[in-house]
């Protein structure tokens, strides 16, 4: 199984038992497999958008709620241009080709982060995928792209400052709960799971205000090797745990 040492996991959807309602998962690993079968590395982006597929189908199958999946940072911007126009292409790609399929899946597709920093052709694809989906009723998948944790917060502060200075919030209003509301997508449940590929153990900015009480589970496999088997694994661990959320 991929490049891990799990024990046999759960292997069916229909018998799992207190599911995550929300995963996301931190998608490392694509250069990495590109680089050990000395492929460009498109070729691993191309092979991660496979998993992806997989995952968002098993996902789906075994009733998780949301499934976020962290696409493209904001601090992406820094890797070399080219990689950044061959991912741009990819995913403009995915999203023409996988509409369909998620209508047939009924799952509904949801960008989350400062699309504006993209090309106007993207922006409209992102605009009309979402719009095509928003009636499905099924999982939802998010999307995190050109996205960044700490700039969520600043952009969520920035909001509750206007509604002060509009006269719509006071000082005194401010709180946790004031601050959520404004984050991207604030009408969907914090992740309760947060898987991470690759063997890194880091969260690299991302979903920093809601991961407060998410459970995390790091894998050594590298994304475009990510499995059905690997992704029972992660539930198996997740429901070995116990979430006091501060409590006892």
């Amino acid at each position: 199984m991929s490049e891990s040492s799990h024990d046999e996991p759960n292997n069916s959807a229909e018998t799992i038992a207190n599911v995550p309602a929300h995963i996301a998962i931190i998608m490392d690993g694509n250069n990495r497999w590109a680089k050990r079968k000395f492929l460009p590395g498109i070729a691993g982006h191309k092979a991660g958008a496979t998993a992806v597929r997989r995952v968002v189908e098993e996902s789906a199958k075994a009733g998780v709620k949301v499934l976020t999946l962290f696409a493209f940072s904001s601090e992406n911007w820094k890797r070399p241009q080219a990689e950044i126009d061959a991912l741009m292409m990819l995913f403009m790609r995915s999203l023409k080709k996988e509409v369909k399929r998620m209508n047939k899946q009924k799952i509904r597709l949801r960008i989350m982060g400062d699309v504006t920093g993209f090309g106007s052709k993207l922006q409209a694809q992102i605009a009309l995928s979402e719009e095509e989906t928003q009636a499905n009723e099924g999982m939802q998948l998010v999307i995190a792209a050109n996205y960044g944790g700490r700039g969520d917060i600043a952009q969520a502060t920035k909001h509750v400052c206007q509604k002060v200075l509009a006269g719509e919030l006071s000082i005194d209003q401010i709180d946790e709960n004031a601050i959520a509301e404004q984050l991207y997508l604030s009408d969907l449940p914090d992740p309760d799971l947060i898987i991470r590929t690759s063997g890194e153990e880091r969260i690299s900015n991302f979903l920093l205000w809601q991961a407060a009480y998410s459970e995390f589970v790091f894998l050594p496999v590298l994304w475009p090797d990510f499995k059905r088997d690997d992704l029972h694994y992660a539930f198996d661990l997740y429901q070995q745990r116990q979430r006091r959320y501060g409590g006892r």
